[in-house]
Parts: structure tokens; C-alpha cells; sequence
């Protein structure tokens, strides 16, 4: 496929407009130049964007010797830098593996995965918990003395940034979760178990099938916190589904007691950073995007109510 034939879908382009500005118009302008530039780099025949992308473009490709890979091209940032430091310490354990990037053109050249079905589309919840369980204890690793990782302390630092927002309230978002998630994130952070390197984001969508092994993370975050973190986006997706099932709060209990048995983690503390995370996820749809929080804290409630369950 030529490069010219190579476009950014409509929702894409609008989402980096949402997201990074003047950036994202940029980088949409240099996109052709881009793809140019990766195709005589890597020897590369790149096929269409795959659907339901989010921040990111991503593509198949050839390479010349015939090995199929993914393109990732995105606006050069932080996470996509961080992604490309955290699959090189997976080095492909629980993780698809990093062919090559370029993290200063925001590209990275993956290993593709077949055939690639989603947690979400193969099997049923009970069991893709216990998957999402199986390929966290692959990736996580004692974090090194020196590393480019973000602390999860950092990163849920970003709910700070809520209040100002809305002249000192919590604007959309309920009062009373953005308070207690401001006390229960206090309360984790200030007693957190030993760091390790986690995925950040692992949900149904981020753990694909494979032939190399069964299962494999995609799109990792690369942070640096205790393992019992990595729960909080599975508690939370997939959306809408999680919620259009007849009893999502049953579902959320079954998932944290199943979760604290395998992973030997309390049932408390896996619940308590899930439901500080969906209110964390919800205020990041607001700022990144100004809608669509309304999932997140459909998630925190249930949450939040769980005890006793």
C-alpha cells in the first residue's frame, strides 16, 4: 500500500486535536512525511489503521523479509517514550515484544500478535480475570535503582489538578467520591508494599491473544508502584458492558474476591484502588476530552459500596 494512501481516521485526528493542541494539528500535518519516513527506515509496507484507536495510530506492516509487525505512531510524549522503556524490561515476558522505536518521532515497531482477539472477545469474565491475573504476575519486576518510570504517586497526583479546575469544586463529579478518593488515594500512597514495574493500564483490551504464548499485554503506561495498583483498570472496564450486565455490582465482588485469592493481595485494598482509579479515570476524561466520565464513576460507586458484599 502506498503512503498515500495512508490516513488518520476522522475520530483519531479529532481526539489528538482534544488532547495536545496545537501538537496534535501539527503532527496531522507531518503524517505523510511520517509514514514515509518509517516505510524506507524499516523497509516497511504498511497496511490500513486498525479500528477503535484512542491516542495512537496503528497499523500492520511488512517488513522486507516478510516478518509481519505493528506500526505505532503517535505525538511524541512522555507515555509513548515510558511504553517503549517498560516492553524493553518485559523483554516479551507477559508483553509483546519491542522490534525497534523511535521514541523522539513517537514510533514504535511491535511485534504483532495473532491471532490478536482481545480478553474482552474470547472468553467469558470469571476466566478473563483470572488471564488478567496469569499475565500480572509475568510482568511485574522489582523496579531498578535507576529507572525513566513514573511513580504511581506522580501519576494520581493528576487529580489535584480537578478543583482548580472548577474554581475549588469538583465540578460534574460528585463531591463526596472525589473526597473520599482523595482520602483513600492519601491513605494507599502512604502505605504502599514494596515498588515494582507495572503495565499502568491493564484491561480486557490491552491483553491480546497470541501464538508465542497465550496471552500478552499490549500498550503498557510503565509505572513504578506496589503490585496491588495494576487492579484498578480492570475494575473498571470494559465499558459500556460492564454496566449493561444484569448485576455489575456482583460481578465487581466476584472480580475482587477472585483477584485477592490469586494474587494474594486484600480484598479491601484491591476494592479501595479501583475505586480510587475510576474517579482518577473520570476527571482525566474531562480534562483530556471534557465529556465521558459518566462510566468511571458509575464504576466508582459500586466500588465504593462494595463492603460486605
Amino acid at each position: 500500500m502506498s503512503r498515500q494512501e495512508i490516513a488518520v481516521p476522522a475520530g483519531l485526528a479529532r481526539t489528538l486535536g482534544e488532547v495536545y493542541g496545537e501538537a496534535g494539528r501539527e503532527w496531522l500535518g507531518r503524517f505523510p512525511a511520517l509514514v514515509a519516513h518509517c516505510e524506507l527506515r524499516w523497509g516497511l509496507t504498511i497496511g490500513p489503521p486498525l479500528p477503535q484507536l484512542s491516542y495512537n495510530l496503528v497499523a500492520p506492516a511488512r517488513r522486507e523479509d516478510g516478518t509481519e509487525v505493528i506500526l505505532k505512531l503517535g505525538v511524541p510524549n512522555r507515555e509513548l517514550t515510558s511504553e517503549a522503556h517498560a516492553l524493553r524490561l518485559f523483554d516479551g515476558r507477559g508483553a509483546v515484544q519491542l522490534v525497534d522505536a523511535d521514541p523522539d518521532l513517537g514510533v514504535l515497531l511491535l511485534e504483532r500478535l495473532t491471532p490478536g482477539t482481545s480478553l474482552l472477545d474470547a472468553v467469558g469474565d470469571e476466566e478473563a480475570t483470572s488471564i488478567a491475573a496469569g499475565v500480572m504476575r509475568q510482568l511485574w519486576r522489582p523496579a531498578p535503582a535507576e529507572h525513566p518510570f513514573r511513580s504511581v504517586a506522580d501519576w494520581t497526583s493528576g487529580l489535584r489538578k480537578l478543583r482548580p479546575r472548577f474554581g475549588g469544586t469538583t465540578g460534574p463529579l460528585p463531591a463526596h467520591l472525589v473526597e473520599r478518593a482523595e482520602a483513600v488515594l492519601a491513605e494507599l500512597l502512604g502505605s504502599m508494599a514494596e515498588p515494582v514495574v507495572l503495565h499502568g493500564d491493564l484491561h480486557h483490551a490491552n491483553i491480546l491473544a497470541a501464538q508465542r504464548q497465550p496471552w500478552l499485554a499490549i500498550d503498557p503506561k510503565g509505572l513504578v508502584g506496589e503490585p496491588a495498583y495494576e487492579v484498578g483498570p480492570l475494575l473498571q472496564n470494559p465499558l459500556p458492558q460492564l454496566l449493561e450486565a444484569p448485576d455489575p455490582p456482583a460481578i465487581e465482588a466476584r472480580r475482587v474476591r477472585q483477584l485477592a485469592a490469586e494474587l494474594g493481595f486484600e480484598p479491601e485494598r484491591i476494592a479501595a484502588w479501583g475505586f480510587a482509579q475510576a474517579v482518577l479515570s473520570a476527571w482525566w476524561s474531562i480534562e483530556d476530552h471534557g465529556y465521558g466520565w459518566e462510566g468511571a464513576i458509575a464504576c466508582a460507586e459500586i466500588l465504593a459500596a462494595l463492603k460486605g458484599r
